[in-house]
């Protein structure tokens, strides 16, 4: 019963999300959220709106009147230098967690209720004065 909602959707889907789908597939996810297309899809158009917009302003820079490869190129290498992060490296991450995780947590108090931070940071405490009645 599932499988056939699943085919009666792609055949309803258009032919990009269709490709999402099999790229998704090819990948090895089976299990993933309808909307999870929707949102790579919505990705890769501002991506590419983005690219093009950019190559059109180094083109205009350039003073031509088409854009070409180099534009295109020049466009995709300055959204990929700002845009996008390598991640750190996983021994790096692993260091760090160790060395984070040396200090334990605080022990939990035995009191119920909401735990509040001293009153001098909380919002509920007096911040004002009054100036005695001087005649």
């Amino acid at each position: 019963m599932a499988n056939q909602q699943k085919k009666e959707s792609a055949q309803v889907q258009p032919e990009d999300a269709t490709i999402l789908s099999l790229v998704l597939q090819s990948l090895g996810v089976s299990d993933y959220d309808p909307k999870v297309v929707q949102q790579l899809l919505e990705f890769a158009h501002r991506y590419t709106t983005d690219v093009f917009q950019d190559a059109l302003i180094y083109a205009e820079h350039a003073s031509k009147t088409d854009i070409d490869l180099e534009d295109i190129q020049l466009a995709i290498q300055g959204r990929v230098n700002h845009s996008f992060t390598t991640p750190p490296p996983k021994e790096f991450l692993l260091e760090l967690a160790e060395e984070k995780n040396k200090t334990p947590l605080p022990l939990i108090p035995e009191k119920y209720g909401n735990r509040l931070p001293a009153d001098k940071y909380c919002l509920t405490g007096l911040n004002f004065s009054i100036a005695p009645n001087v005649s």
